[in-house]
């Protein structure tokens, strides 16, 4: 008799672009060409400096060895310094920031450290699917709260003021926004740290996106008073091109940050120290380096845009980040069908709104992580099927 898994297996399930890249290669290899438009991983390298830099600590015997839980102080003045530069936000590399090996793990991290069985966690939707499933590993009750684009997909305050938050452990916000692309403002993190304040609970930004096609770099801990209610999240896998170095950091007050060190000194053992060193280097990229990262998504954006006209999709410029979101047309009944029937006519995978929760059915999500050749041929061949079909669903 095989053993039962746990029963908080039951509260999860496999990850959508998990099955759907298992499709694609099925796919693949039955010969058809499938484009993915659907993840945001970065096709640009890292810049070279921090590939050398990686190369040459690889090659030092001292490397190799355990390293400190909570980064080499190299690692964590770097992140202080890019925090102080970029978001004005002084932080005391020492006891206010702690390295993780991706934002991902900072999640899980900050839900096993704050969550107990029970308690409430205010997650967006649409949003990251992982907020939700995290919160439901750790045991804890996820509640949603809507975001919509007539509300330009921030929070409803007053709403959220009128419902019972007692029991409320965490709030998950996100900006700059994924899925949607919408920026924060100094006036939103003011009022969500007030709003936390008073309610008594921890408020946690989970912020990678700030780089991607925008340069008005905002951090939630540079508003007064959010040191003493909020947690920031941050990572170089976008910012950086350093998708698969997994790497990344949470900034916040020294006595959360030594709860979340006694949850992660317990499940790993240190990052690799030719990665952290690596990691420091990029941190002291220039600010034109960015930029040239940001001239070549703003090419595909391009492109992207005109997909999304051809779809009959309707969707904000001033979306910054890794993908455009977009609207589809009314006639379309269901969204799920409509990104299967592109992918199946077409062989251009989408990402459907709806994975990101319910206020994400009428979307979908286009990704700016394909070179300019494949993004022309994905408008070509959506251009050639004739889709969205002129009768709809």
């Amino acid at each position: 008799m095989k053993v039962k898994p746990a029963e908080r297996t039951e509260s999860v399930k496999e990850y959508y672009f998990s099955q759907k890249l298992r499709q694609i290669d099925l796919m693949r290899k039955a010969g058809a060409n499938v484009i993915n438009l659907g993840i945001g991983s970065p096709d640009q390298p890292p810049s070279e400096n921090t590939i050398a830099r990686l190369s040459e600590e690889a090659m030092k015997p001292s490397s190799h060895g355990y390293q400190s839980y909570n980064g080499i102080p190299a690692l964590r003045k770097a992140f202080a310094d890019w925090y102080i530069k970029y978001f004005n936000v002084v932080l005391d590399p020492d006891s206010e920031i702690l390295p993780l090996m991706g934002s991902k793990e900072g999640i899980m991290h900050i839900s096993m450290a704050f969550v107990n069985p029970g308690d409430e966690v205010l997650v967006p939707n649409p949003g990251y699917p992982t907020y939700s499933s995290v919160t439901n590993l750790t045991g804890g009750k996820v509640r949603y709260y809507d975001l919509t684009e007539e509300n330009g997909w921030y929070p409803d305050l007053q709403k959220l003021e009128q419902s019972d938050l007692n029991r409320v452990k965490i709030m998950w916000i996100n900006y700059p926004h994924m899925p949607t692309g919408t920026k924060g403002s100094v006036q939103l993190f003011e009022k969500l740290v007030a709003f936390a304040s008073n309610h008594g609970f921890l408020l946690c930004n989970d912020n990678p996106y700030s780089f991607i096609l925008n340069n008005e770099y905002l951090s939630l801990l540079s508003v007064d008073g959010a040191k003493e209610t909020a947690l920031e999240l941050n990572s170089l896998s976008k910012s950086h091109n350093m998708a698969g170095w997994r790497i990344g950091m949470v900034a916040g007050h020294s006595d959360y940050i030594k709860s979340i060190l006694k949850v992660k000194s317990n499940m790993d053992s240190g990052m690799f120290r030719a990665l952290q060193a690596a990691a420091v280097e990029a941190l002291g990229n220039p600010p034109s380096w960015y930029d040239t990262v940001n001239s070549v998504y703003t090419k595909r954006r391009i492109i992207v845009e005109e997909i999304m006209n051809i779809l009959d999709c309707s969707f904000d410029k001033n979306q910054t980040g890794l993908f455009v979101w977009g609207k589809i047309p009314d006639h379309i009944n269901n969204c799920e069908q409509y990104v299967d029937d592109i992918l199946n006519k077409c062989h251009v995978f989408i990402t459907p709104g709806f994975i990101f929760g319910s206020m994400g059915n009428r979307y979908i999500r286009i990704s700016l992580c394909a070179d300019e050749k494949t993004l022309l041929e994905a408008k070509r061949r959506i251009m050639v099927h004739e889709i969205p079909p002129r009768g709809g669903h």
